[in-house]
């Protein structure tokens, strides 16, 4: 099957890089013509503007849609879609805000392109591991797209089969769930990256509590010298708390075990944010989701501060750079 592949970083670039070793032939289109050169040397089919993009594409077309969530994204789809034709389809794979997936899906339809949302996620290291993917969409389409799916999704592997599944959509043992219509797929992936802060942030203050075990404001009897690398280790095998996140942690303190080589901070992308603005919306509690959110502010403002060198410009962390400014009930919460 054909894809045709829009933004080449990282993420966009190793899933064209994935299916191609599945046997999927690809087209692709990037500002950078070094990105593209790269990746037509790897056998993808380079162009050097979006009309050459399109022109290549086999009809129906499909075209993916790979870059940062806001401005960036809503120019290209826009831009792509009137060079589209009715029954091509148009895929954000990247971590737009569900709602600006509803209306671009709305619009897109009364010119019968279709639009599909796929929250992606596997990072840097999908091109071996495969990606696990959240999909918003008409089910026909879907289904038209599975080869491509297959492809990209990791598949069962090693991980054991949960009982009394039986009976249900076997792709989710694959890695990859059809989770409802458009917008659906970038809702159940802006939970996930708002679980991932939790996560994250959990980690960060029990190693933190751990480093400190031997300050001299404790009694002498009290401290410990503790081998953090060592402890993220053995938390992998066999404890109730693994994960991936605690795999890149023991990999990382293990190869530094004081992380002075890392900046301490991480910025809010949006996720966060739209994660508790959801369960604001649903009265859902969210203490821990919430808390983790507000606990990256202190550090994006004490860097912007760092960079800028005046208070004035502290707003910086109070909106992801780069979000669109929709229309809609959301937009108001999200500026």
């Amino acid at each position: 099957m054909q894809l045709g592949m829009i933004g080449l970083g990282r993420m966009g670039g190793n899933i064209v890089r994935r299916l191609m070793r599945h046997g999927h032939s690809t087209v692709v289109y990037d500002k950078d013509p070094e990105a593209v050169a790269a990746i037509a040397a790897d056998g993808a089919v380079g162009s050097g503007t979006l009309e050459d993009f399109v022109s290549r594409l086999e009809k129906p077309r499909t075209a993916w849609v790979m870059l940062p969530a806001g401005k960036i994204t809503e120019a290209t789809i826009d831009a792509l879609s009137k060079l589209m034709d009715s029954d091509d389809v148009i895929i954000d794979g990247g971590n737009t805000f569900w709602q600006d997936d509803v209306r671009r899906g709305k619009a897109l339809k009364e010119r019968g392109i279709h639009y599909i949302d796929v929250g992606t996620s596997g990072g840097v290291w999908g091109i071996d591991r495969g990606y696990c993917m959240m999909i918003g969409g008409d089910k026909a389409v879907v289904d038209r797209l599975d080869p491509i799916l297959a492809a990209l999704a990791p598949g069962i592997g090693d991980i054991p089969r949960t009982e009394a599944r039986a009976g249900r959509d076997p792709r989710i043992e694959q890695g990859y769930i059809h989770a409802g219509p458009v917008g659906a797929g970038h809702f159940v992936k802006m939970i996930h990256n708002g679980i991932e802060y939790g996560l994250m942030q959990a980690y960060a203050e029990g190693f933190d509590i751990l480093k400190n075990a031997n300050i001299e404001a404790l009694p002498a009897e009290h401290r410990f010298n503790l081998d953090i690398a060592d402890i993220a280790e053995v938390w992998r095998r066999g404890s109730v708390i693994p994960s991936w996140l605690l795999d890149l942690t023991a990999a990382a303190l293990a190869k530094n075990p004081t992380l002075e080589t890392y900046s301490g901070f991480v910025d809010d992308s949006g996720e966060g944010r739209w994660t508790v603005n959801a369960a604001i919306d649903e009265a859902v509690p969210a203490e821990v989701l919430t808390a983790a959110l507000f606990a990256r502010f202190p550090l994006a403002q004490a860097t912007h501060l760092c960079r800028e060198g005046s208070l004035g410009d502290a707003r910086w962390f109070r909106r992801p750079q780069g979000a669109a400014a929709a229309s809609g009930p959301g937009a108001a919460k999200r500026a």
